[in-house]
């Protein structure tokens, strides 16, 4: 009885072992939020799936994935042509969520302030140094605003929040555009690189007279005043979930997915906004955690986007899940 009852409880052990699924992906610090979130309540859920994310910056996480190291990649800027042609894997991009870069500072004594097109691509190209200019007064009547040095703060690493940030900035300024451009790692004209969205905000908080630009939550969850910024309607527009779903409002989302919302028309739009998309293969050496992914990437369909709320990210639209879905559900 006793022999026949370990017998059965190795075989057991043996069979729950080989159900057990370790996930990997690596990217987005953006998303790395929800992500906690998400992946934590998915394997609470499904005991033996282990989902391990590194927050490594989107560049990384395209680099992992095109390379085959990882099962998914993570990036807030959609894949080039040239970069999917390098691939290793054939991928393809499934949107997830949708948020907001703000343009975040420390300014002793300040904590409301606007940012026009001109204003921002002039601090960011190191051509306004100091928080007293008149331009800054211009965007700010009645503000007081000190004689204290701006230093610009950036991504370090390859990153698609600095994506987001520089498209938007080549769209609403021809010097950008010709000079720094965009992708996700650019020369900067002036400034100092911090990792990631932490390593950003952690400069901005420790430095009087920093600027700049994390994903709204990493603001929010770190207290760090983030100003409002003139849309292309000419509206003073601050970071939010309902700016961000504005924005998304007008896009022409094709079949791939890859778009851009930047700069987005619309009284409300907010104007610095992305989607992030998980880079998922499509012809996977391993079915089995397939099976598995194809089933997590439905549940943050199904169920996830009701909390991207909660962490200030804006779920996709309904008719735009349900179009996703069915591209995850023909996935190999």
């Amino acid at each position: 009885m006793k022999k026949t009852f370990l017998v059965a409880s190795l075989f057991a052990m043996m069979l729950s072992a080989a159900q057990a699924q370790k996930i990997t992906g690596a990217g987005s610090t953006f998303d790395y939020p929800i992500f906690s979130k998400w992946f934590a309540e998915y394997s609470a859920a499904h005991p033996g799936v282990q989902i391990n994310y590194q927050s490594i910056g989107s560049g990384g996480g395209i680099q992992q994935v095109t390379s085959g190291t990882v099962d998914f990649g993570a990036s807030d800027m959609p894949m080039q042509d040239a970069q999917l042609a390098e691939s290793r894997v054939k991928l393809v991009h499934i949107p997830i969520v949708l948020g907001a870069v703000v343009p975040s500072y420390s300014v002793p004594g300040v904590t409301s302030l606007r940012f026009s097109q001109d204003t921002l691509a002039g601090i960011f190209l190191g051509q306004i140094t100091n928080w007293a200019d008149p331009r800054i007064a211009q965007d700010n009547p009645g503000v007081h605003l000190p004689n204290l040095k701006i230093t610009v703060v950036h991504r370090s690493d390859g990153s698609g929040t600095t994506f987001v940030w520089s498209d938007y900035l080549s769209k609403i300024s021809p010097a950008w555009k010709n000079g720094p451009g965009s992708g996700t790692s650019i020369n900067w004209p002036v400034g100092v690189g911090g990792k990631g969205n932490e390593g950003v905000s952690g400069m901005i908080r420790q430095i009087p007279g920093a600027i700049g630009y994390v994903e709204l939550i990493y603001a929010l969850q770190n207290h760090i005043d983030y100003g409002a910024v003139r849309n292309a309607a000419g509206n003073w527009v601050k970071g939010s979930i309902e700016g961000v779903t504005a924005s998304a409002a007008t896009a022409k989302i094709p079949d791939d997915y890859r778009v851009s919302i930047t700069n987005a028309p619309g009284r409300d739009a907010y104007p610095i906004s992305s989607f992030s998309w998980l880079l998922i293969p499509t012809h996977p050496s391993d079915m089995a955690k397939e099976k598995v992914i194809k089933d997590m990437l439905s549940w943050i369909v199904k169920s996830g986007e009701s909390e991207a709320s909660s962490l200030s990210y804006a779920p996709l639209p309904q008719n735009l899940a349900e179009r996703v879905l069915k591209t995850i559900y023909a996935l190999p």
